[in-house]
């Protein structure tokens, strides 16, 4: 999702997230097993600007993404939305016989979009969380997760207890943001708030943050693919794991249907461990 800001903002954005894969050199998928990322995101099964199949009477669902959030969702150079996300969410399709339209949508107010209509679905490393079930539907979960510290080699950071005085970058409003709030307090000065986990990132490179929580995917692909950044990742028994899911329109049980329906059908035919290993190496 790449936002042209490299200013903390202060509070109002990914109302919570996650993903799986542990840290250091490999990643731990929480309730997923370790893996080895891969060192750059492969290719995508399906550009993200086609169809997945014919939908009934030319019906294209309309699905938001906030593309700056690689592995899961970035834009690829010619400015097509590409990564494990959307490859995914377009084998679901179809199988599911439907088609879509992905629609670059920035994370502040990218879930308004549901409720007005003008978003079908959302897919966006989206943790499944009670708050949210509140005001949206979810798909079956499609993707571990948990949360994952990130700092300078050398740093004197051992667990998340540290970081309970220090500058913190996160993103706004994700799981991330959330669990560094119940640490420090939700009025800490010292919560720094960005549009994405890579402007985070860029922050504590030139040092105005000293540590970033956020989705483990996110910030292990980041170190394989930034060494010169000479960071390292810590995980914490204290981050609780988290799953990923669809959202769609309180109600809209036909359309959740459907893709649940499409998932199980990935998952059954290996469809969706082809598309998992692209991105994050073979399941073990």
């Amino acid at each position: 999702m790449t936002h042209p800001i490299s200013k903390p903002t202060q509070l109002s954005r990914r109302g919570l997230m996650a993903m799986g894969l542990a840290a250091g050199t490999a990643w731990t998928l929480a309730a997923c097993g370790e893996k080895k990322p891969a060192e750059t995101a492969a290719a995508p099964v399906a550009p993200a600007s086609a169809p997945a199949a014919a939908a009934p009477a030319g019906r294209a669902y309309v699905v938001g993404t906030d593309a700056a959030y690689a592995p899961f969702e970035s834009q690829g150079p010619g400015g097509d939305i590409v990564g494990f996300d959307i490859d995914v969410l377009n084998a679901t399709a179809a199988k599911a016989g439907i088609s879509l339209k992905f629609v670059n949508t920035p994370w502040e107010g990218i879930f308004n979009t549901l409720a007005s209509g003008e978003r079908d679905m959302v897919i966006s490393a989206v943790t499944i969380t009670p708050e949210r079930q509140q005001t949206m539907d979810f798909s079956a979960p499609y993707f571990d997760a948990t949360q994952l510290i990130a700092v300078k080699a050398g740093s004197k950071v051992q667990k998340f207890d540290d970081l309970k005085t220090l500058k913190v970058g996160v993103q706004n409003g994700t799981t991330g943001d959330e669990v560094v709030q119940k640490l420090q307090g939700k009025a800490s000065p010292n919560i720094r708030r960005f549009e994405s986990t890579p402007l985070a990132l860029k922050e504590l490179e030139s040092g105005g943050v000293d540590a970033v929580v956020a989705d483990n995917g996110v910030v292990a692909h980041y170190i394989a693919n930034n060494p010169a950044a000479q960071f390292v990742s810590l995980q914490d028994a204290s981050f609780a794991p988290e799953q990923y899911g669809i959202a769609f329109k309180k109600g809209n049980a036909e359309l959740q249907g459907k893709i649940n329906t499409g998932l199980a059908a990935i998952r059954a035919d290996g469809t969706y461990d082809a598309i998992y290993a692209r991105y994050f190496g073979a399941k073990k």
